[in-house]
Parts: structure tokens; sequence; C-alpha cells
């Protein structure tokens, strides 16, 4: 092999042979990184759930961790406005799941009152008869039917209720509340409402009674 061979540069026509291969390999790259090289407009769309409603486009958002924050807010809230002026109730779960029956569905019969809690008469018939001595409930005739007799909540029994109920002090968030501005109250109690909403199963899907009755199952 000569010198001139192995040191002999390409001719004209070669060389641009080569670098039109070489662009053309490099042609996928180049808006790559055209597209890394460029600043986001403020504004823009940079992440995949920017298309739902309410999110806010260029900011990066995690359902996850706002849920997490929330329990954490949640958990601050409860320790500093619950309730400290005692035990709410002393009753049972399952006198308090009594309770809270007849006052979601009104007077009932104790046989029907068993149906819907899915417990035996005479459990139930056993639980009426502690909180009727206790002065939580009282029984009466059915105005469309004498020969029915139906249980129902005194006023002691519907005090007892709502002091159960009863988690938060209404007097120390009174006073917390009178210290924001009224649009920010306004705004959290908004902001809440629309909470529960969201959480509560669109018309067309209706809580099922079965629902209902695994909650005051948990109770009993």
């Amino acid at each position: 092999m000569t010198l001139n061979k192995l040191f002999c540069t390409p001719c004209p026509a070669q060389a641009q042979q080569r670098l039109g291969a070489r662009i053309r390999r490099s042609d996928r790259a180049a808006p790559i990184l055209l597209l890394a090289a460029s600043p986001i407009p403020s504004g823009q769309s940079i992440g995949i759930d920017d298309g739902k409603p309410g999110r806010k486009p260029g900011l990066v958002s995690n359902d996850a961790d706002q849920a997490r924050e929330f329990a954490e807010l949640f958990r601050a809230v409860y320790l500093t406005f619950h309730r400290r002026d005692g035990p709410r109730s002393q009753l049972p779960n399952a006198s308090l799941a009594v309770l809270e029956h007849l006052a979601l569905a009104g007077p009932l019969t104790i046989g029907e009152a068993a149906a819907h809690l899915r417990r035996a008469q005479s459990v139930v018939s056993e639980i009426v008869g502690h909180l009727e001595r206790q002065g939580l409930l009282e029984r009466e005739r059915d105005p469309a039917d004498r020969r029915r007799t139906l249980i129902w909540l005194t006023p002691a029994g519907q005090a007892a209720l709502h002091r159960q109920r009863g988690v938060l002090s209404a007097g120390l968030l009174a006073d917390a509340l009178s210290r924001m501005h009224p649009d920010q109250a306004e705004a959290l109690l908004g902001a809440l409402r629309a909470l529960v909403q969201s959480a509560t199963p669109p018309r067309d899907h209706p809580r099922t009674p079965q629902g209902v009755h695994r909650e005051h199952n948990a109770l009993l």
C-alpha cells in the first residue's frame, strides 16, 4: 500500500456524500434536541392530568399527595377542636345503632326495626326495653293502625343522640372562625361541602339498603 493511499484525503464528491449521510442519520434526533433546549412557556400544559377540570396547566399535582395532606390536616383539626367536656355517651354500640336507625327511618315496630338491622327480634326487643327504661325510647300507637305499636325517640333520646354525634366543640370552632377573614371562612366551608358532595354516589347509583344495613351491623 502506498503512502498516497494511506494519507490521501477524500475527493470533494465523496466528502459531500458522507456529510449527507450523517445529516440524514441525525434528522430524527434534531427535533428532540430542539425541544429539550426550548423553554416551556408559562401556562403551557406539561402533565398528563392537566386536562382534568380544575387543573392549572403547567402545575404538576398528585391526588395521593393531596389526600395525605388533607388527612394530616384533618387529624390536626380533630386534636385542636375536639370536645373536652367529658365522654359523649356511655351507651353501648348496639343501643346507639337502634337510636341512629330510628332517627333515620322514623317510628317503627320492633319487628320492622329487627328486619332493617338484620337482628333477631328478641335481641332488638331487649335493646329497646333497656333504652325505654333509660327514658330514651317510648312506645306509641300507630295513628294509621291502632293495632300496631311503634317505638320512637323521646326528647331525651334525641338529645343523647345529638350529643353522641357532636365530635367537635362548636365553641372552639366559632372562636377560631371569628378570627378568620369572612371570605376565608366561607371558602373553607364551601370547600368542605364540595368534598362531601364529591363522595356522594351519583343519582343513578343510589345507596342500597344493604349499605345502610352494613353500617348499622358494624355497630351492633
